[in-house]
C-alpha cells in the first residue's frame, strides 16, 4: 500500500497563508501519514513553524511534523521547544542539522547547542519517544568529504533513534536506487523515503539543485527547453515528469513517498492519483462543490 506525506513552509503574508491553506484543505483528504513544516535556513521561522503546526494540530485530522534544528539555540531552548511539542500532542519531529545564515558560507555550532542532527536526535530521545526523521542524501551532502562519510553519518542518526530517513529531492531514480542499495549493504535497516519536488518553476529547481548537490539530468533540461513563456505546456511536462518518476519507483518496490509541495496542491494532488492515492468519494464531491 503506497503512504504518502507531505511538507510545508510557514506563509509570509495573508495571500501566501491563503494558498497554503487551499493546499493543506485539498491535500488533507488523502490522509497522509504526516505532514511537516519546515523551520527557515537559519531557524528564523520558529514562532511561525510553530503557530503553523499547531493550527494544523488544532484544526486539521492530519498528524504535523515540525522541522527542529540544531541552528541558532542552546541545547535547553530546542529540548524545551520539544517538550512544548509534545505536550501538544505533537509526537513526530524532523530533526536536522539546518543550514547556516544567508552569508556565512561555512557551519558553525551554536556554542551551547547540538553541534549535529546526530546530537539532536539523541536529545529529543532523552525528551520523550518521538518519531524522529531525519534526512538523507542519495547524491551525497554537498558538504560530505565523500559517500561513505555520508553514509555512516546517516548510520549514525538512526542509531541514536530516528525512524526513518527522507531524502533531498532527485530527478534522477537510478541514483535513489543505488542509494537504497548502499543503505540496506552498510547495515541501515530503517525506511529510506525518496523525497519528491514536483517541478512548478524549471529555473528555480535548477537553483536548488545547485546549492543542495542534486544533479539535473540532461533529459530532464531538454523536456523543458523553449517553455519559458509557455506554462500551461510547463504544467503538463512536470506532471508527465513526476508521473514517470513516481511509477518507476514504485516497480522497484518503493512504498512511501515524501512531497515538497512549495505550499501548492495540484502537481502533487495529481500525482497521488497517478500513485492510486485518493480521497473518498465523498470528500472529492465535497472539494468539488466546494470549489463550484
Amino acid at each position: 500500500m503506497i503512504r504518502v506525506s507531505f511538507e510545508f513552509f510557514p506563509p509570509n503574508d495573508a495571500q501566501m497563508e491563503a494558498v497554503l491553506w487551499h493546499s493543506v484543505e485539498r491535500l488533507a483528504p488523502l490522509a497522509p501519514s504526516f505532514v511537516s513544516v519546515t523551520y527557515g535556513a537559519d531557524g528564523s521561522t520558529r514562532e511561525r513553524t510553530h503557530k503553523l503546526i499547531t493550527r494544523i494540530q488544532l484544526e486539521t485530522p492530519l498528524t504535523g511534523a515540525p522541522h527542529l534544528t540544531c541552528i541558532g539555540a542552546s541545547r535547553e531552548e530546542i529540548l524545551g521547544i520539544a517538550r512544548e511539542y509534545w505536550d501538544q500532542g505533537i509526537r513526530h519531529i524532523v530533526a536536522l542539522r539546518g543550514d547556516p545564515p544567508r552569508g556565512n558560507p561555512h557551519y558553525v555550532p551554536h556554542p551551547d547547542g547540538f553541534a549535529y542532527a546526530v546530537d539532536l536526535v539523541r536529545g529529543l530521545r532523552s525528551v520523550a519517544n518521538f518519531d524522529i526523521s531525519v534526512a538523507a542524501y542519495p547524491e551525497v551532502h554537498p558538504e560530505a568529504p565523500d559517500a561513505q562519510f555520508d553514509l555512516d553519518n546517516l548510520r549514525r542518526k538512526i542509531d541514536a533513534g530516528a525512524s526513518r530517513a527522507i531524502t533531498q529531492f532527485f530527478y534522477d531514480g537510478d541514483a535513489f536506487l543505488r542509494f537504497r542499495d548502499a543503505c540496506a549493504a552498510g547495515g541501515i535497516d530503517a525506511t529510506i523515503v525518496p523525497g519528491l519536488l514536483p517541478i512548478t518553476r524549471f529555473p528555480q529547481v535548477v537553483n536548488m539543485a545547485a546549492r543542495c548537490g542534486a544533479s539535473i539530468p540532461p533529459w530532464l533540461k531538454e523536456r523543458f527547453a523553449g517553455l519559458d513563456e509557455d506554462a500551461e505546456t510547463r504544467r503538463l511536462i512536470a506532471a508527465a515528469v513526476a508521473i514517470e518518476q513516481v511509477e518507476m519507483l514504485v516497480r522497484h518496490g518503493v512504498e512511501e513517498f515524501h512531497f515538497y509541495t512549495l505550499n501548492r496542491a495540484e502537481l502533487t494532488y495529481a500525482i497521488c492519483h497517478a500513485l492510486g492515492v485518493r480521497a473518498p468519494l465523498a470528500a472529492r464531491g465535497a472539494d468539488t462543490a466546494s470549489a463550484a
